[in-house]
């Protein structure tokens, strides 16, 4: 007794040494500091204030761009326009998410009985099984987690797919008879492939996900899953506008090139709308979150990846120059030498004598002093604010952004290869309906810098 009594006094003794606050209000301490890390291809933008709109005269006169001064935070801002090589990781993701939950499926149904038939004297056993949810007891995963695999999920939402298995692509290399079924389902049909050449049904390409309006639930309120909205959408990007969006014109190469050869693999992605580029921000922060959850336990997550505000993005562009016409200042399109400055139509039907007919590689002439690549010109780029004729007095000086997805109208900024310089300058603003895909309109996407950028 006496000995317990002498180990209570030293744990009570030990304890109010251990928390060293005298009985004093500290706050909770966190055991690592915070830092925001740069993404890569990301640089910072500092956020600060600035004279927003057009500086001198609207020739157009319909877009009502009033100046006026605004505040943004700081944020991280993707250097160059996504390019069809990173885009192609998203639609390579979606793609054999697609294929092994297929597998895995026909794999559960193989081993119910009829995968357990002899194929060439050989019990097929070794082929689909090996691409098999992965069990629970298989997964590195918390009691929680392998709780609700067990007794809550089914098979088409969130069981682990394996991902250790490689899939097999060549179909002389095809293990077994339900594989071959499983494959021959994705890919189009005898009928509709060209000399015999089926390829992968993009149709599959679907991308599910969800978000929380938190925007509407804190103005609103009520139940939280009210406000819980459910996305499924085709990711692939339409390859068929290098040929709608020009009538009478020979962009077949274009519509056939573009995206799959890897020589544009550098160049901005297109044929891409607004729901689409939504989607790549939420695939990008998925896989972001899932590298860090793997990597250590405990860590938080990252800022939300997304398309930048109407303000951010003019702001970006601007380069911390107050007053400047384009992204690399005032005066015109060409350098001291002549040489353009930007991917444009310089002179009405000569595309090329900026030294390109179509787009250009994302890293393409010089950056503006953020370390931005074609903030003018280029493509055309997807905001996340909704255009209307009063947006500019509605919105906010605080971080400004008119944000309504039911407004299917978004603004798109910094001209393309294909438009006059009056779209490259910095103030000028257009618009494009979100679900609608166009040769020149790409995207950039932003993650907001958590602290003060200036410490």
């Amino acid at each position: 007794m006496k000995k317990a009594a002498i180990f209570a006094l030293l744990m009570t003794l030990f304890y109010s040494c251990g928390s060293n606050d005298r009985g004093e209000l500290v706050g909770v301490k966190s055991k690592k500091q915070w830092f925001s890390e740069k993404p890569y291809g990301m640089t910072l933008i500092p956020g600060g204030s600035f004279t927003m709109g057009k500086q001198d005269q609207d020739i157009l006169g319909n877009m009502n761009s009033p100046t006026k001064t605004v505040t943004v935070r700081p944020y991280f801002m993707d250097e160059t326009e996504i390019t069809n090589n990173e885009y192609k990781e998203f639609v390579f993701w979606v793609r054999d998410s697609v294929v092994r939950n297929r597998l895995a499926k026909q794999a559960e149904f193989s081993s119910l009985g009829e995968g357990t038939a002899e194929t060439n004297g050989k019990n097929r056993t070794s082929g689909i099984q090996n691409y098999a949810f992965k069990a629970s007891d298989t997964v590195k995963a918390s009691a929680y987690q392998k709780y609700m695999y067990d007794n809550y999920y089914s098979f088409d939402t969130i069981q682990p797919l394996n991902w250790d298995e490689e899939i097999i692509w060549k179909k002389e290399d095809f293990p077994d008879v339900d594989y071959v079924e499983v494959m021959d389902s994705l890919f189009i049909s005898k009928e509709d492939a060209v000399d015999g050449l089926r390829t992968f049904n993009t149709k599959f390409l679907n991308y599910s996900y969800s978000w929380f309006d938190r925007d509407n639930a804190a103005r609103k309120g009520g139940n939280r899953k009210d406000f819980v909205q459910t996305e499924v959408l085709n990711i692939y990007p339409d390859t068929t506008v290098w040929v709608r969006d020009f009538n009478y014109s020979y962009n077949d190469p274009m519509h056939q090139d573009y995206f799959q050869h890897q020589s544009y693999g550098d160049y901005p992605v297109v044929g891409v709308t607004w729901g689409q580029a939504t989607a790549f921000c939420n695939w990008r922060t998925k896989k972001k979150n899932t590298f860090l959850s793997r990597k250590k336990k405990g860590v938080m997550r990252v800022p939300d990846f997304r398309l930048p505000t109407e303000a951010e993005w003019e702001y970006a562009a601007r380069g911390g120059l107050e007053f400047a016409t384009y992204p690399w200042g005032s005066g015109g399109t060409t350098s001291d030498r002549g040489c353009f400055l930007a991917n444009f139509k310089p002179v009405r039907g000569n595309y090329s004598v900026d030294g390109a007919l179509y787009t250009m590689e994302a890293k393409s002439f010089n950056a503006n002093d953020y370390g931005l690549y074609n903030m003018a010109g280029n493509v055309s780029e997807w905001t996340n604010t909704a255009y209307n004729l009063s947006s500019y007095y509605m919105a906010s000086t605080m971080n400004p952004n008119v944000e309504d997805r039911r407004n299917k109208r978004k603004i798109i900024r910094g001209g393309s290869w294909k438009d006059v310089a009056y779209f490259l300058e910095v103030g000028s603003r257009d618009y494009e309906y979100a679900d609608t895909a166009r040769s020149y309109i790409g995207f950039r996407t932003v993650q907001n810098y958590v602290g003060t950028a200036n410490n």
